[in-house]
C-alpha cells in the first residue's frame, strides 16, 4: 500500500510541478481509492502535500524570475484567510456531497484548461487595481474551495492569471506561490481531525519533495506549455468522471 502511494504521488506531483497547482486534485482521489478515511487523512494529506509540491516548486520558478511575488501577495493574503474557513466547514459536510463536488471542480478545471490550450498567452494585461480586486476575491473563493476539499484551489487560480495576462510559466509560477498559502493554512485547519500513519507521511513527502524539484525544472526550462495543458486537461477528465460515475450511477 505505501509503495504504491509512493509511486503515484511521485507520478502526480512531476505532473503538477509543472502547473504549480500542488497536486491535490489528484492526490485526494488517489488516497480515496485506497482506502483511506476521507476526513481525517485524505483530505488533510492532500493539502499538506499539496503545499510541500508548490512550495518546492518555487524554487526553480524563483530562480527563472517567473514568480510575480508583488502582484500575487494580495491573492496569497486572501486564499491564505479562506482556506482554513473552508477547513473548517469539511467536517459538516457529507461525504458524498464533498466528493460530488470535488468532482465538478476537477471537471470545470479540465474544460477550461482544453478550451484554452492551443490559444497564445495573452499579451496584455489588466490595470493593477482591477487584476487586483478580481484576484483577491477569486483567490478568495479558491482558498476556501480549496480548504474544504483538500486541494489548494490552484485549479481555479491557475486559469484566472492566465486570462488577466501572465504567461503560461508565469502564471504556473505565481499560482505556486499563491496556493502555498492557502494549502499550508488550510492543512492547519484539518489538524484537530486528522489521523495520518507516520509512514504514509514520511513516504509520501519524500516522493513529493524529489518530484516536485523535477517537474518544475523541467517546466521552468524545456517544457511547451500547449503540450503541459493539453495533459493536465485530459488526465483531470479521466479523473472526474471516475469519480462521478460511482456516485451518481
Amino acid at each position: 500500500m505505501l509503495f504504491v502511494a509512493g509511486i503515484l504521488i511521485f507520478i502526480v506531483s512531476v505532473i503538477f510541478a509543472m502547473l504549480g497547482l500542488g497536486g491535490g486534485m489528484l492526490y485526494v482521489p488517489i488516497f480515496n481509492w485506497l482506502g483511506f478515511g476521507l476526513k481525517d487523512v485524505v483530505i488533510p494529506l492532500g493539502l499538506l502535500l499539496n503545499g510541500l509540491n508548490t512550495l518546492i516548486a518555487l524554487i526553480p520558478y524563483g530562480r527563472k524570475h517567473l514568480v510575480d511575488w508583488k502582484g500575487g501577495l494580495p491573492m496569497a493574503i486572501s486564499a491564505l484567510i479562506l482556506s482554513p474557513i473552508g477547513a473548517m466547514a469539511a467536517p459538516y459536510v457529507p461525504n458524498h456531497l464533498l466528493l460530488i463536488l470535488f468532482s465538478l471542480m476537477v471537471l470545470v478545471a479540465a474544460v477550461r484548461t482544453l478550451w484554452i490550450a492551443n490559444k497564445a498567452d495573452v499579451e496584455t494585461t489588466m490595470s493593477v487595481t482591477k487584476r487586483t480586486v478580481i484576484g483577491v476575491i477569486v483567490a478568495g473563493l479558491a482558498g476556501f474551495l480549496g480548504g474544504m476539499l483538500g486541494i489548494g484551489g490552484g485549479f481555479i487560480i491557475s486559469p484566472l492569471l492566465m486570462w488577466i495576462g501572465y504567461k503560461t510559466k508565469q502564471a504556473a509560477a505565481t499560482t505556486a506561490y499563491i496556493v502555498t498559502f492557502s494549502s499550508f493554512s488550510g492543512f492547519f485547519g484539518h489538524m484537530t481531525h486528522m489521523a495520518i500513519q507516520p509512514s504514509l507521511l514520511i513516504t509520501t513527502v519524500i516522493a513529493v519533495v524529489i518530484a516536485s524539484l523535477a517537474g518544475s525544472t523541467f517546466m521552468a526550462n524545456k517544457a511547451k506549455p500547449q503540450w503541459v495543458k493539453w495533459f493536465y486537461g485530459i488526465l483531470l477528465i479521466l479523473v472526474a468522471f471516475k469519480m462521478l460515475w460511482p456516485l451518481v450511477f
